[in-house]
Protein backbone atom coordinates (compact mmCIF):
# COMPACT_ATOMS: atom_id res chain seq x y z
CA UNK A 1 0.00 0.00 0.00
CA UNK A 2 1.26 3.70 -0.84
CA UNK A 3 0.58 6.39 1.21
CA UNK A 4 1.23 9.74 1.15
CA UNK A 5 3.37 11.81 3.37
CA UNK A 6 4.97 15.17 4.12
CA UNK A 7 8.33 16.47 5.63
CA UNK A 8 8.18 19.38 8.22
CA UNK A 9 11.24 20.77 9.83
CA UNK A 10 11.28 23.59 12.84
CA UNK A 11 14.67 24.80 13.83
CA UNK A 12 16.40 21.67 12.85
CA UNK A 13 13.78 18.82 14.32
CA UNK A 14 12.53 16.90 11.37
CA UNK A 15 9.05 14.97 11.59
CA UNK A 16 7.58 12.62 8.59
CA UNK A 17 3.83 13.50 8.67
CA UNK A 18 1.00 11.97 7.79
CA UNK A 19 -2.53 12.85 7.57
CA UNK A 20 -4.52 9.85 8.97
CA UNK A 21 -7.77 11.16 9.09
CA UNK A 22 -9.09 8.07 7.83
CA UNK A 23 -7.45 6.25 10.73
CA UNK A 24 -5.55 4.30 8.25
CA UNK A 25 -2.04 4.12 9.32
CA UNK A 26 -1.58 1.20 12.12
CA UNK A 27 -0.56 2.68 14.85
CA UNK A 28 0.28 -0.18 16.73
CA UNK A 29 3.10 -1.21 14.26
CA UNK A 30 6.21 0.36 15.87
CA UNK A 31 8.81 -1.20 14.18
CA UNK A 32 6.97 0.81 10.94
CA UNK A 33 7.24 3.74 12.55
CA UNK A 34 11.03 3.22 13.48
CA UNK A 35 11.71 2.36 9.67
CA UNK A 36 9.47 5.59 8.12
CA UNK A 37 12.27 7.82 10.16
CA UNK A 38 15.40 5.73 9.75
CA UNK A 39 17.66 7.96 7.58
CA UNK A 40 19.76 4.88 6.01
CA UNK A 41 16.48 2.88 4.89
CA UNK A 42 13.62 5.41 5.67
CA UNK A 43 12.34 8.52 5.12
CA UNK A 44 14.41 9.70 7.56
CA UNK A 45 12.97 12.13 10.86
CA UNK A 46 13.29 12.72 14.27
CA UNK A 47 9.98 11.11 14.81
CA UNK A 48 6.49 10.96 13.06
CA UNK A 49 3.58 12.78 13.45
CA UNK A 50 -0.24 11.85 12.58
CA UNK A 51 -2.75 14.42 12.17
CA UNK A 52 -5.96 12.58 13.30
CA UNK A 53 -10.20 14.21 13.81
CA UNK A 54 -11.34 14.54 17.43
CA UNK A 55 -15.11 15.38 18.21
CA UNK A 56 -13.47 18.13 20.63
CA UNK A 57 -10.67 19.96 19.43
CA UNK A 58 -9.65 20.62 15.41
CA UNK A 59 -8.07 17.89 15.62
CA UNK A 60 -5.37 15.66 17.26
CA UNK A 61 -1.97 15.13 17.25
CA UNK A 62 -0.54 11.49 17.77
CA UNK A 63 3.57 12.02 17.76
CA UNK A 64 6.30 8.69 17.67
CA UNK A 65 9.65 9.16 18.45
CA UNK A 66 12.27 8.22 16.13
CA UNK A 67 12.40 4.80 17.93
CA UNK A 68 8.36 4.75 18.45
CA UNK A 69 7.98 5.63 21.72
CA UNK A 70 5.79 8.54 22.37
CA UNK A 71 6.08 11.90 24.46
CA UNK A 72 4.96 15.18 23.73
CA UNK A 73 7.08 17.31 21.18
CA UNK A 74 7.01 21.22 21.35
CA UNK A 75 8.54 21.42 17.91
CA UNK A 76 6.35 18.82 16.27
CA UNK A 77 3.53 20.12 17.65
CA UNK A 78 4.53 23.50 15.88
CA UNK A 79 4.77 21.80 13.04
CA UNK A 80 1.64 19.99 13.07
CA UNK A 81 -0.05 23.02 13.33
CA UNK A 82 1.83 24.11 10.28
CA UNK A 83 0.22 20.75 8.41
CA UNK A 84 -2.89 21.34 9.76
CA UNK A 85 -2.79 24.75 8.17
CA UNK A 86 -1.24 23.10 5.01
CA UNK A 87 -4.57 20.94 4.94
CA UNK A 88 -7.41 23.75 5.25
CA UNK A 89 -8.36 22.26 8.88
CA UNK A 90 -7.33 25.25 10.81
CA UNK A 91 -6.65 29.03 9.70
CA UNK A 92 -4.96 31.50 12.47
CA UNK A 93 -5.88 29.71 15.47
CA UNK A 94 -6.24 26.16 16.95
CA UNK A 95 -7.13 24.01 19.47
CA UNK A 96 -5.94 20.50 19.37
CA UNK A 97 -5.24 17.57 21.46
CA UNK A 98 -1.47 16.08 22.13
CA UNK A 99 -0.35 13.07 24.43
CA UNK A 100 -0.02 15.29 27.43
CA UNK A 101 -3.48 17.54 26.92
CA UNK A 102 -5.62 20.06 24.96
CA UNK A 103 -2.93 22.99 23.51
CA UNK A 104 -3.75 26.72 21.75
CA UNK A 105 -1.45 27.74 19.17
CA UNK A 106 -1.32 30.67 16.63
CA UNK A 107 -0.18 30.25 12.80
CA UNK A 108 1.29 33.09 11.14
CA UNK A 109 2.82 32.99 7.67
CA UNK A 110 6.62 32.55 9.38
CA UNK A 111 6.18 30.94 12.81
CA UNK A 112 3.71 29.29 14.84
CA UNK A 113 3.02 30.22 18.42
CA UNK A 114 2.60 27.19 20.42
CA UNK A 115 0.50 27.41 23.80
CA UNK A 116 2.53 24.45 26.25
CA UNK A 117 1.54 23.16 29.40
CA UNK A 118 1.77 24.91 33.11
CA UNK A 119 4.64 24.39 34.99
CA UNK A 120 4.24 23.83 38.79
CA UNK A 121 7.85 24.30 39.94
CA UNK A 122 11.33 23.04 39.02
CA UNK A 123 13.38 20.13 41.30
CA UNK A 124 16.62 21.24 42.14
CA UNK A 125 19.43 18.39 41.80
CA UNK A 126 22.18 20.11 43.70
CA UNK A 127 23.59 22.70 40.66
CA UNK A 128 20.91 21.43 37.89
CA UNK A 129 17.47 21.00 37.70
CA UNK A 130 14.35 19.11 36.45
CA UNK A 131 11.67 20.28 34.97
CA UNK A 132 8.71 18.58 33.39
CA UNK A 133 7.15 20.91 30.05
CA UNK A 134 5.38 17.69 28.69
CA UNK A 135 8.11 15.95 28.49
CA UNK A 136 11.14 15.26 31.28
CA UNK A 137 14.26 17.55 30.76
CA UNK A 138 17.83 17.66 32.67
CA UNK A 139 19.40 20.87 33.03
CA UNK A 140 22.22 21.57 33.08
CA UNK A 141 24.63 24.41 32.71
CA UNK A 142 28.01 24.35 31.28
CA UNK A 143 30.78 26.66 29.78
CA UNK A 144 32.18 26.62 26.56
CA UNK A 145 28.59 24.70 24.85
CA UNK A 146 29.90 24.27 21.20
CA UNK A 147 32.97 22.16 22.37
CA UNK A 148 31.12 20.22 24.89
CA UNK A 149 30.27 16.48 25.06
CA UNK A 150 26.79 16.75 24.68
CA UNK A 151 26.36 13.10 23.18
CA UNK A 152 28.40 11.37 26.02
CA UNK A 153 27.51 13.14 28.92
CA UNK A 154 23.82 13.11 27.90
CA UNK A 155 23.65 9.44 27.13
CA UNK A 156 25.13 9.10 30.78
CA UNK A 157 22.54 11.17 32.20
CA UNK A 158 19.60 9.56 30.10
CA UNK A 159 20.70 6.35 31.46
CA UNK A 160 21.55 7.06 34.81
CA UNK A 161 20.08 4.85 37.70
CA UNK A 162 18.09 8.29 38.87
CA UNK A 163 15.83 8.03 35.98
CA UNK A 164 15.39 4.64 35.40
CA UNK A 165 13.69 3.41 34.13
CA UNK A 166 11.64 5.77 32.00
CA UNK A 167 14.90 7.87 31.58
CA UNK A 168 14.89 11.09 30.54
CA UNK A 169 15.72 14.21 28.04
CA UNK A 170 19.41 16.10 29.03
CA UNK A 171 19.43 19.74 27.87
CA UNK A 172 22.96 21.65 28.30
CA UNK A 173 22.31 25.36 28.85
CA UNK A 174 24.67 28.24 28.68
CA UNK A 175 23.34 32.09 28.74
CA UNK A 176 25.06 33.83 25.74
CA UNK A 177 24.00 37.67 26.90
CA UNK A 178 20.96 38.94 29.26
CA UNK A 179 18.10 37.22 28.15
CA UNK A 180 19.72 34.56 25.45
CA UNK A 181 20.47 31.44 25.98
CA UNK A 182 22.15 28.29 23.84
CA UNK A 183 20.72 25.20 24.49
CA UNK A 184 21.80 21.48 22.94
CA UNK A 185 19.86 18.44 23.67
CA UNK A 186 20.17 14.79 23.94
CA UNK A 187 16.93 13.34 23.15
CA UNK A 188 15.19 10.50 24.81
CA UNK A 189 13.56 8.23 21.88
CA UNK A 190 16.32 9.66 19.34
CA UNK A 191 18.75 8.43 21.41
CA UNK A 192 20.98 11.06 19.94
CA UNK A 193 21.80 14.87 19.44
CA UNK A 194 19.16 16.77 17.93
CA UNK A 195 19.64 20.16 16.00
CA UNK A 196 16.78 21.34 18.51
CA UNK A 197 14.27 20.10 20.73
CA UNK A 198 10.76 22.26 21.60
CA UNK A 199 9.94 20.85 25.24
CA UNK A 200 13.56 20.97 26.01
CA UNK A 201 13.96 24.82 25.10
CA UNK A 202 11.25 25.62 26.73
CA UNK A 203 12.53 23.84 30.04
CA UNK A 204 15.85 25.38 29.80
CA UNK A 205 14.49 28.52 29.25
CA UNK A 206 11.80 28.52 32.60
CA UNK A 207 15.40 27.27 34.35
CA UNK A 208 17.80 30.15 33.20
CA UNK A 209 14.40 32.50 34.19
CA UNK A 210 13.63 31.69 37.35
CA UNK A 211 15.72 33.91 39.21
CA UNK A 212 14.85 36.59 36.45
CA UNK A 213 12.40 39.33 36.52
CA UNK A 214 11.84 39.00 32.70
CA UNK A 215 8.86 37.30 30.93
CA UNK A 216 10.62 36.11 27.38
CA UNK A 217 13.93 34.37 26.68
CA UNK A 218 15.80 33.73 23.51
CA UNK A 219 17.45 30.84 22.25
CA UNK A 220 19.69 29.79 20.38
CA UNK A 221 19.94 25.98 19.17
CA UNK A 222 22.07 24.34 16.60
CA UNK A 223 18.66 24.15 14.16
CA UNK A 224 17.35 28.08 14.54
CA UNK A 225 16.30 30.59 16.40
CA UNK A 226 13.24 30.39 19.18
CA UNK A 227 11.72 32.02 22.06
CA UNK A 228 9.59 31.17 25.04
CA UNK A 229 7.56 33.76 26.61
CA UNK A 230 5.68 33.07 29.87
CA UNK A 231 4.12 34.53 33.36
CA UNK A 232 5.38 33.87 36.26
CA UNK A 233 3.07 32.49 39.04
CA UNK A 234 3.39 34.47 42.25
CA UNK A 235 2.68 31.30 44.26
CA UNK A 236 6.04 29.69 42.01
CA UNK A 237 5.66 27.98 38.91
CA UNK A 238 5.31 29.39 35.27
CA UNK A 239 1.98 29.57 33.32
CA UNK A 240 0.90 31.21 29.47
CA UNK A 241 3.85 29.61 28.46
CA UNK A 242 4.29 30.36 24.86
CA UNK A 243 7.41 28.56 22.50
CA UNK A 244 7.60 30.51 19.03
CA UNK A 245 9.35 29.61 16.26
CA UNK A 246 9.64 28.32 12.42
CA UNK A 247 7.65 25.45 10.69
CA UNK A 248 8.47 24.60 7.55
CA UNK A 249 7.09 22.25 5.41
CA UNK A 250 10.13 20.52 3.07
CA UNK A 251 8.80 17.84 0.67
CA UNK A 252 5.95 15.87 -0.07
CA UNK A 253 6.02 12.22 -1.17
CA UNK A 254 4.79 8.64 -1.63
CA UNK A 255 6.22 5.45 -0.39
CA UNK A 256 5.54 1.53 0.09
CA UNK A 257 4.23 0.39 3.47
Amino acid sequence: MKKTFYKYQGTGNDFVMIDDRSHSFDDQDLKLVSRLCDRKFGIGADGLILIRNHPNYDFEMIYFNADGSQSMCGNGARCAVAFAGFLGIIEGKTSFRAIDGPHEALLAEDKVELLMGDVAGISKKNEECFINTGSPHHIRFVKNIEDYPVFEEGKSLRYSQEYSPAGTNVNFVQPISDGEIFVRTYERGVENETLSCGTGVTAAAIAYAQEKDQAEVKIKTLGGNLSVRFHKKDGGGFDQIWLIGPAEQVFQGEIEL
